[in-house]
C-alpha cells in the first residue's frame, strides 16, 4: 500500500518550520496516543504521525524526503533509523501520561513494549572490492581487454540467499517473536524503565533457520572465484580506476562494486607526462653541427623522420606533433618530445683525427 504524504499526515505545509511541525505532532499525539485513545485504529494512526514527525523534524531526513520522497527515505534509512534521534522524550514529557521517559531513543523502546512495531531487518549493501593491475605503456596506448580472477562472496544459488534448505524457509524467532530484540521492563520511582537488547538466538535478524542450506550452511552466501573480463580504454593513466558496478561482494541489500586500479610500468624509452611522451635520442656531434634527418621510433613502433637543424646543441628538444598518448574517449592526442644528446666519439682512426684537426683549424680561422 502506498504511503501517505508526511506533510498531509501532520496537516502542515511543505514550508512549515520545526516549531510548527512539533506543535502539529504534539496535538495529534494527544489525540491518538494509545494511553489516551483505546481504539485499535488509533494505534496505527499514532505510528503514522510519529513516523512523519521523525522524518520532517530531522533536517537531513527531511531533505532526502523532499528530494526523493518515500523511496529515498526507505533506501537510505532502516525503519529503526527513521526514529533514532527524534526528541520524543521532550514531546511526551508533561502530557499527562502515567509514565515519563528520559532517554533519547524513547520511541523505539516505548513502542517495542506497548505497540510492538514489526522489526525490519537492516539491508546492507555488499562490500566494494579493489583489484590492482600492472600494464605496460603500450597497453595504455592501445587499450587492453583482459580476464582477471576475483575471489568474492556471492549469493548462494541453491537457497537464493535465504540460508534455508530447499523446500524450507526461515521462521519467526520464537524467543523474540520476530522483533530481533528482547525487552525487560521494571517500574521505578520515575516511571517504567524498559531495557532492550539484541536477541541472542536470532542475533537480531528476527528469524531462525532450522534446516540450513547444505551449500552455504545457513549463511546465504558462498565464497567463489569469478573470472571477469575488463576493458581498459586507450589513454588510461597511472592511478586511474575502473568501476565495475555489481561485481563486488554480495549483501542482502545489493551487491557492491569492483574498482580496478591501473598501474603503468616504467618504460625503457619513453617518459609520460600527461598525454605527452618524452624520449632521448643520441646523435653524432657532426650531425648536430651540419644538420640531419634522423629516425625516431614512436610508442606504436612507427618510424618518424625528425629534422635536426645545423648548429643544434646538446639538450635541444624537438616536437613530433600528435605522436604522444591518445586522450580518453578519443579526446585529442599528445605530442612526442625528442631531446637530443650529442655523442662524442671515444675512438678515432688516423684519418678521422686528421680531418678533425683540419676542422679545428678551420673553425679557429673563422672565429
Amino acid at each position: 500500500m502506498e504511503k501517505k504524504d508526511y506533510y498531509d499526515i501532520l496537516g502542515i505545509s511543505k514550508d512549515a518550520s520545526k516549531e510548527e511541525i512539533k506543535k502539529a505532532y504534539r496535538k495529534l499525539a494527544l489525540k491518538y496516543h494509545p494511553d489516551k485513545n483505546p481504539d485499535k485504529s488509533a494505534e496505527e494512526k499514532f505510528k503514522e504521525i510519529s513516523e512523519a514527525y521523525a522524518v520532517l523534524h530531522d533536517d537531513e531526513k527531511r531533505r532526502y524526503y523532499d528530494e526523493y520522497g518515500h523511496a529515498g527515505i526507505d533506501q537510505r534509512y532502516s525503519y529503526e533509523d527513521i526514529f533514532r534521534g527524534a526528541d520524543f522524550g521532550e514531546i511526551f514529557r508533561g502530557m499527562g501520561f502515567d509514565f515519563d521517559f528520559g532517554f533519547n531513543d524513547i520511541f523505539e523502546r516505548f513502542f517495542g513494549h506497548r505497540v510492538g512495531f514489526e522489526r525490519r531487518a537492516r539491508r546492507t549493501k555488499g562490500a566494494d572490492l579493489r583489484y590492482d593491475i600492472q600494464i605496460s605503456l603500450e597497453d595504455a596506448y592501445h587499450g587492453l581487454e583482459k580476464n582477471i580472477s576475483i575471489p568474492r562472496t556471492e549469493t548462494c544459488t541453491l537457497c537464493r540467499g535465504t540460508g534455508a534448505k530447499s523446500g524450507t524457509k526461515p521462521r519467526q524467532c520464537p524467543q523474540c517473536n520476530g522483533t530481533g530484540q528482547l525487552q525487560q521492563s521494571r517500574r521505578t520511582n520515575f516511571g517504567i524503565f524498559t531495557q532492550i537488547t539484541t536477541c541472542n538466538r536470532c542475533r537480531g535478524q528476527g528469524t531462525v533457520i532450522e534446516s540450513p542450506c547444505p551449500e552455504c550452511r545457513g549463511r546465504g552466501t558462498v565464497q567463489k572465484t569469478r573470472d571477469i573480463e575488463i576493458k581498459i580504454p586507450k589513454g588510461v593513466d597511472d592511478g586511474s580506476q575502473l568501476r565495475l558496478a555489481g561485481e563486488g561482494e554480495a549483501g542482502n541489500g545489493g551487491t557492491g562494486d569492483l574498482y580496478v586500479v591501473i598501474h603503468i610500468m616504467n618504460h625503457p624509452k619513453f617518459n609520460r607526462r600527461g598525454l605527452d611522451l618524452h624520449t632521448i635520442k643520441e646523435i653524432l656531434f657532426t650531425k648536430a653541427a651540419i644538420g640531419a634527418k634522423i629516425d625516431v621510433e614512436t610508442i606504436d613502433k612507427q618510424i618518424e623522420k625528425l629534422s635536426i637543424p645545423q648548429g643544434s646543441q646538446n639538450g635541444d628538444v624537438f616536437k613530433l606533433r600528435g605522436k604522444g598518448m591518445p586522450g580518453l574517449h578519443g579526446r585529442g592526442k599528445g605530442d612526442l618530445y625528442v631531446e637530443i644528446q650529442v655523442k662524442t666519439p671515444t675512438k678515432l682512426s688516423r684519418r678521422a683525427r686528421f680531418l678533425l684537426e683540419e676542422l679545428d683549424n678551420e673553425l679557429k680561422n673563422n672565429t
